[in-house]
């Protein structure tokens, strides 16, 4: 996903939100609520993807606390997606006399052979034209990333909390469509705190 919100969890029972922050925070709350037998579903979301996530609960609170901070670091790690030729870890590219780290992985590519034709034939061969190709349409492209990954988590959180509100389908719609406003309208009856997080991971800028 690219430009993610800052990893940010938050917990809701039923349409009411609960808690919101760090993940261990949310995990306490997740904790208390079921204790004290929340009319549920209770239901804890990373904000960066608008997902649902499972806690174990288990144990004292400082094992559980424990546990969600090692889960929090776990999610907030890269996961770069497999290559094509198979999930194999990336390999460091050795480095050259002189050559600075700059920190690049090794993954297969597969093109045809005019692209690796043209490839070869830029300055610096195919791994420099490449990352010049990658970072010029990160550039190009940036904008609509963001409003297409901030589309994609507020949809997520939509199906698991709000797929049985009236509006879901027109939302959707408007969210996909790029209408904020138009989205806005269609959530407007919807309980206030399911709303305004709906609202608020749909925003590009958040």
């Amino acid at each position: 996903m690219t430009a993610p919100m800052p990893h940010h969890f938050t917990t809701f029972d039923g349409h009411r939100r609960i808690a919101s922050g760090p993940l261990p925070d949310n995990a306490l709350a997740l904790r208390r609520a079921l204790d004290h037998g929340a009319a549920g579903p209770v239901l804890v979301f990373d904000d960066s993807t608008g997902r649902s996530i499972d806690l174990d609960t288990s144990g004292t609170e400082d094992e559980m606390l424990e546990r969600s901070a090692v889960r929090a670091a776990q999610l907030a790690a890269p996961h770069p997606a497999a290559g094509e030729g198979g999930d194999a870890a990336p390999t460091a590219e050795p480095r050259g006399r002189g050559r600075p780290r700059l920190g690049v992985v090794s993954r297969e590519v597969t093109l045809l052979p005019r692209h690796w034709e043209w490839l070869a034939a830029q300055p610096g061969g195919a791994s420099v034209a490449l990352r010049k190709l990658v970072e010029q349409a990160r550039r190009d492209h940036a904008g609509r990333d963001r409003s297409r990954a901030a589309s994609e988590r507020a949809y997520h959180f939509m199906v698991a909390i709000a797929g049985d509100l009236a509006g879901f389908e027109e939302a959707s719609r408007a969210l996909f469509a790029g209408d904020l406003a138009g989205f806005a309208r269609q959530i407007a009856d919807w309980p206030a705190d399911v709303r305004e997080h709906a609202l608020r991971l749909a925003d590009s800028n958040g």
